[in-house]
């Protein structure tokens, strides 16, 4: 009897969190993600097995394209006239200019993360726990669960960083102000992976894996609705964390050219909406941020890297990490 209290409790807790998400979309993650967790804030460590099948799945290809998006202005920003949708922390609507940069074509896959965690001797993600042994159906799915500085860090390791607010929003959008990044027609589940609340597949019996295993897609799905640049899931999925601060009015004071977000904050930007979001929120306009520290199955990452300015008729070149 006792048991069974206690899986009915389980599983209002965890369906009073999905009403939350749907209702709420992003929003509900500024309320609640005061460097918190979705999760039970213990860091787990290997099985004997767990490291062995990690290990075999750092064989697999990754996915670590990357996309040059050329110096020049784009539009940044919405406002009402042109998307109804539109929040005010994305006003005003204004021409910003940006250096030449690369951007990850895919949110960096759960295997990469892999790679990085066991050469550097770091322990598992504990949505890797389930069962005690990693998953190869995750191989592809974006890594999530990892807090802003776990994703500085992978990315500096990877010889790259993170991206900045505008730079994500330009690799997103291009230059034309689109609402999304396959144009202006309404996301649908055929482009973007959204508003997946409804309890299904192996979490149907089990509703508190939810928060362990979300409806997730492969990082290289909806190759219908890439961006104007050929990047992948900029709508949905996982929203990802950029490298600026967060202030709701820095649209308003920021500067025009190469901006980088405030000097400081409590937040952290975070871009693109996940599975959780409704239709407002996966707009890559929309931006919102949480406590650097947060850790959510929702959210993961992508990396970026400075490219040099190139002469006329040359080809831009990737500048360096130094050493």
């Amino acid at each position: 009897m006792e048991s069974l209290v206690k899986r009915f409790l389980t599983t209002i807790c965890v369906l009073s969190l999905v009403l939350a998400f749907f209702w709420l979309g992003s929003d509900f993650a500024t309320a609640v993600t005061s460097g918190g967790s979705d999760v039970a804030d213990v860091v787990p460590e290997w099985t004997p097995e767990g490291k062995k099948a990690a290990a075999h799945l750092t064989t697999l290809p990754p996915k670590d394209e990357m996309a040059l998006i050329p110096a020049g202005p784009f539009l940044m920003g919405s406002n009402r006239q042109v998307d109804r949708n539109s929040y005010p922390a994305e006003y005003p609507q204004r021409t910003v200019y940006l250096d030449a940069y690369e951007i990850d074509k895919y949110e960096v896959t759960t295997v990469q993360y892999l790679k990085y965690v066991l050469a550097n001797n770091l322990p598992p993600l504990v949505d890797w726990k389930w069962g005690g042994v990693f998953q190869e159906t995750m191989a592809a799915h974006p890594v999530m669960h990892v807090s802003w500085f776990e994703g500085d860090a992978y990315c500096k390791w990877a010889g790259k960083r993170l991206p900045t607010s505008a730079e994500w929003e330009k690799a997103a959008r291009g230059t034309d102000g689109r609402i999304y990044p396959w144009g202006n027609e309404p996301a649908g589940l055929s482009r973007a992976n959204f508003g997946r609340t409804g309890l299904s597949g192996p979490v149907r019996d089990r509703p508190e894996r939810l928060l362990l295993y979300p409806p997730i897609v492969s990082v290289d799905k909806y190759e219908n609705a890439v961006s104007a640049y050929g990047v992948f899931n900029m709508a949905g999925n996982v929203a990802e964390w950029t490298a600026d601060w967060y202030d709701p009015s820095y649209y308003r004071y920021g500067p025009d050219r190469n901006p980088k977000g405030p000097d400081h904050g409590s937040h952290k930007a975070f871009r693109g909406g996940g599975w959780v979001d409704s239709t407002p929120s996966v707009r890559p306009a929309q931006r919102n941020g949480a406590d650097p520290k947060t850790r959510m199955n929702w959210l993961g990452f992508r990396c970026a890297r400075d490219v040099s300015t190139p002469s006329p008729g040359e080809p831009a070149k990737v500048k360096q990490p130094p050493q």
